[in-house]
């Protein structure tokens, strides 16, 4: 590390929140995938108005915000986090069985890249893997949408979706089977006037079922309609290919690649306290991240119990890795952007300075990175966890620097 960028004002930065600290949120989806949010903007002056003063972007395949987050960080004294994330797939996990990251699909992993360098670095082949399984992602949907117009059709509904008309109204590229559902709950939104024509209108496409939303929850309509017609079992599902996703050590290389760390979102415990098999044991999930090339973890703790939530974050921290909190806002749902437990519990002040620690380690990564120089993890993604201190330093002063 460059010791003439090492000019914190101290060793030891204070949790998020306390004074020379800052309240970090390291993942938060933009409409440039799907969000909860109509634009950036709005995520951003929401993070003002909370306080949260570090933000990443991080969406699906897609970089091409980091220009405008860059822009409309620096406006807000916000300090910027570039971010992405993919799907991808350990066919290993997959042929025995092994439920990693997602809790429904055996092998599929979700993987974000943090601290990505910006203004981009990424080049070919690495370039044309991420616009290849972006393009692929597409036409996933737009197969969906195909099989939605079909459902449509037979009950003589009286309008269809126009799949470029859902990419060009509702996204910036990236387009995901929320949208069809945010552009079917539209559609019925116009085209019916009453609550019963509405409720009457999703018994049929919904092959009979009652709808169980209230008409005016649009996100709770939302995730009806994407459960009941876009996710396995329902009408317009249609099996990704094995093209839509890359493996998980092609993914680490496209990060390493664009400058990013490789993290490892964890699911942790959802639905009444359970956990996927990989995850169940964090004594071997430890030793797998670690041989799969994991320096850094992340959580997104508003489906987490503060209780486990704290111990899976203290061993892992304790274990030499970086680990960031985010809310995704990848759902209608609109929630807060400061970062909460489940039932809108307030991170413990421990939390907060090993989520600001890690987005410090990150920032320092992410400016060495720009300047050309070695980050925190190199080119074989191997973390100079020896001295994480030093980046700590760094990036809290480079945080400090950007929201003052």
């Amino acid at each position: 590390m460059n010791e003439n960028n090492n000019n914190a004002e101290t060793q030891n930065p204070p949790p998020g929140g306390g004074q020379g600290g800052a309240l970090v949120n390291a993942h938060l989806h933009t409409p440039y995938s799907f969000s909860a949010f109509e634009s950036i903007p709005e995520a951003l002056n929401m993070a003002v108005a909370e306080g949260v003063k570090v933000v990443g972007i991080n969406d699906f395949y897609a970089t091409n915000g980091y220009e405008e987050w860059a822009e409309e960080c620096a406006e807000r004294k916000l300090y910027p986090m570039f971010n992405i994330e993919f799907i991808s797939l350990n066919k290993a996990d997959q042929e025995k069985g092994i439920r990693v990251n997602d809790p429904n699909n055996p092998g599929r992993t979700y993987i974000s890249g943090k601290g990505l360098a910006y203004p981009e670095i990424l080049s070919d082949p690495c370039l044309s893997q991420l616009n290849n399984v972006r393009e692929a992602s597409n036409r996933h949907v737009e197969k969906m949408c195909v099989k939605l117009n079909r459902i449509l059709e037979n009950i003589e509904a009286p309008f269809s979706i126009s799949f470029e008309d859902v990419k060009k109204e509702l996204t910036k590229g990236s387009i995901r089977e929320r949208h069809l559902a945010k552009a079917l709950r539209m559609k019925v939104e116009a085209a019916f006037d009453t609550v019963d024509g509405k409720t009457d209108f999703y018994e049929k496409v919904f092959g009979g079922k009652a709808l169980k939303s209230k008409v005016d929850d649009f996100a709770a309509l939302e995730n009806e309609i994407r459960r009941n017609l876009l996710k396995a079992g329902g009408a317009a599902f249609v099996l990704e290919s094995p093209e839509a996703f890359l493996d998980v050590e092609d993914v680490c290389k496209i990060i390493i690649h664009a400058g990013g760390i490789p993290t490892y979102p964890f699911l942790a415990d959802f639905g009444d306290r359970q956990f996927t098999d990989l995850e169940e044991d964090k004594e071997k999930t430890l030793e797998i991240l670690k041989k799969r090339g994991f320096a850094s973890i992340e959580f997104i703790p508003p489906r987490n119990t503060a209780e486990v939530l704290e111990e899976y974050t203290r061993f892992f921290w304790e274990n030499g890795f970086v680990v960031t909190f985010g809310t995704e806002h990848n759902t209608p749902a609109m929630e807060p952007v400061e970062v909460h437990v489940h039932k809108n519990e307030k991170l413990s002040p421990e939390m907060l300075e090993i989520n600001y620690k890690s987005a410090c380690v990150i920032a320092a990564h992410q400016e060495l990175m720009k300047q050309g120089e070695k980050g925190y993890i190199d080119e074989d993604g191997v973390a100079d966890v020896e001295n994480r201190e030093r980046y700590i330093e760094l990036g809290h002063s480079l945080i400090q620097k950007a929201i003052i």
